[in-house]
């Protein structure tokens, strides 16, 4: 269809407002990575915005050779494999139940669910329950408390409704079980969905620092994301010099080209860069299993 005058000019305005929109979203993700290529001294004198002025690699170097960081980002991955599993298989599994209209109490349970959604025992009510049950500074703190989503657990249930009732019932004949009908029938169709859930889980675990910060104070067992935000309130570089015996005085010269902020930057990138590659493999499922799962009926 040939275009107006008029609406050539509004288009032209919108592509200016998405470009816009585009350079402000992704100049941050983009000026923290050349910080953390640049020279941590001659950063401090600022003006490194698109391209680094002193390239220099001694920012990951530290990052690589510091065992705690390493530590914590295998924790982040663990934590987000094992969490992002158990959570979806949970909550799959609870939806099923919920998706089914011979369930007693259904509608009590739904409505409990829900109530969830919008009140909690606040965060000295959950710190005590977390100690008593024996999880206080354990690895499953960062699994268990969080296995159920309700809103996931909506969203699964909703998809699960929407499955024509033929495919259980034949299978139901051919003598499936309910386990049976929920492995082999549902889940196989629910691919959409629960790449996406999936996806908005692994996000969930891998960016989430407050728990572990609440609930852990072995260092061994937090995740990157608190070890970088412990990072960004304290100057872990006065600690990592001042540790540093007569031997490494070589190093210590090379350690003087990174500061706080660079090591930051470094750190982020280190963080960050895993999640996002995980997002083009999986975006075709964002709107497909979303409005799926959240509108059919």
């Amino acid at each position: 269809m040939k275009l107006t005058a008029g609406d050539r000019v509004l288009v032209t305005v919108i592509y200016i407002l998405l470009a816009i929109l585009a350079f402000l979203s992704f100049y941050p993700f983009w000026n923290a990575a050349v910080i953390s290529f640049n020279n941590g001294t001659d950063t401090m004198r600022g003006g490194v915005t698109f391209w680094p002025r002193q390239f220099s690699l001694e920012n990951y170097s530290v990052v690589f050779q510091d065992s705690r960081l390493i530590n914590g980002f295998v924790i982040s991955v663990l934590r987000t494999v094992i969490g992002t599993f158990t959570s979806i298989a949970a909550t799959a599994i609870f939806a099923y139940g919920m998706s089914k209209s011979e369930l007693m109490g259904r509608k009590f349970y739904m409505v409990f669910c829900i109530i969830t959604m919008y009140f909690s025992g606040g965060l000295i009510p959950s710190f005590l329950l977390i100690r008593e049950l024996g999880m206080f500074n354990s690895f499953w703190v960062m699994v268990i408390p969080g296995l159920i989503s309700v809103w996931n657990m909506i969203i699964f249930r909703t998809f699960f409704k929407g499955i024509p009732a033929g495919l259980e019932e034949s299978a139901r004949i051919d003598g499936c079980s309910n386990w049976g009908v929920l492995l082999r029938i549902v889940l196989p169709l629910s691919g959409p969905v629960i790449a996406t859930l999936s996806l908005f889980t692994a996000v969930y675990h891998w960016n989430d620092w407050f728990t572990p910060s609440i609930y852990l104070s072995n260092v061994d067992l937090m995740p990157i994301q608190t070890k970088l935000q412990q990072i960004l309130n304290s100057n872990i570089m006065s600690e990592q010099m001042a540790q540093l015996d007569a031997a490494a005085q070589g190093r210590m010269n090379k350690m003087r080209a990174v500061t706080t902020k660079s090591l930051s930057m470094a750190t982020m990138m280190v963080a960050t860069i895993p999640i996002l590659c995980v997002y083009p493999f999986l975006q075709k499922y964002f709107v497909k299993g979303v409005m799926v799962g959240s509108l059919k009926e």
